[in-house]
């Protein structure tokens, strides 16, 4: 919301005018990919390290969030380059790296979804974690490394932004709130995954929980 409302309030863009707004949404949703995603690699080394679940269930939580985020990006990117590129969508090597970002941290949440045994499944899924991380500068430099429709990157660059001041603050702003956003929820989601973990070590309640779903799979919904 407040991004939002940030956008609303600055100036147009010179060249793309109000379509330029969509910035303020799109951009801190691809800066919440990377940072969650970058902190699941945190989370998973400090679990291989420490052998603590706290670590697990920040690095599930971080990529369930990124995940959001990530489809959030690829839609408001498809929806601000349909009227500037003419497409909705097209095999730019930003678009396709940010997409197989995307669906690999799908399959991150599915491995862990696959395992109830919460040792086994916090190291299988923190190397995938590790492993998965090596997305992270490929998505962000390959508008550097690979000339496309993408345009490079505007503030995290090696020199100087090139964004106007007014535009820059109320981009920066735009993503503290994004990331405090991210940080509630993750603080959130890894308070469920610890009650999740409790649960599930209740004498008998995996047997009960799959016994009921397959007898009756709308009772779980």
């Amino acid at each position: 919301m407040a991004a939002l409302v940030l956008g609303l309030v600055v100036p147009p863009d010179a060249v793309q005018g109000d379509l330029q707004r969509i910035m303020y949404v799109h951009v801190p949703s691809a800066w919440l990919a990377y940072l969650a995603f970058g902190v699941t690699l945190v989370g998973s080394i400090a679990w291989l390290v420490t052998r603590r679940i706290a670590w697990d269930h920040i690095a599930g939580a971080s990529a369930e969030i990124g995940v959001v985020f990530t489809g959030l990006a690829l839609v408001t990117g498809s929806i601000w380059g349909k009227p500037v590129w003419g497409v909705w969508w097209t095999w730019d090597a930003r678009l396709v790296l940010t997409a197989v970002m995307f669906f690999v941290y799908l399959g991150y949440l599915a491995l862990r979804r696959a395992m109830a045994e919460p040792a086994r499944r916090a190291t299988r899924a923190a190397v995938f974690g590790i492993v998965a991380a090596v997305q992270i500068p490929l998505v962000h430099f390959s508008v550097i490394w690979w000339r496309g429709l993408h345009q490079p990157p505007t503030v995290l660059r090696p020199d100087d932004p090139q964004i106007d001041g007014p535009l820059l603050a109320a981009l920066l702003a735009a993503v503290f709130a994004f990331t405090v956003a991210y940080a509630a929820l993750l603080g959130r989601r890894r308070h469920l995954a610890r009650l999740e973990d409790e649960l599930m070590a209740l004498p008998g309640a995996s047997e009960q929980v799959a016994g009921a779903a397959i007898a009756e799979p709308g009772a779980m919904s």
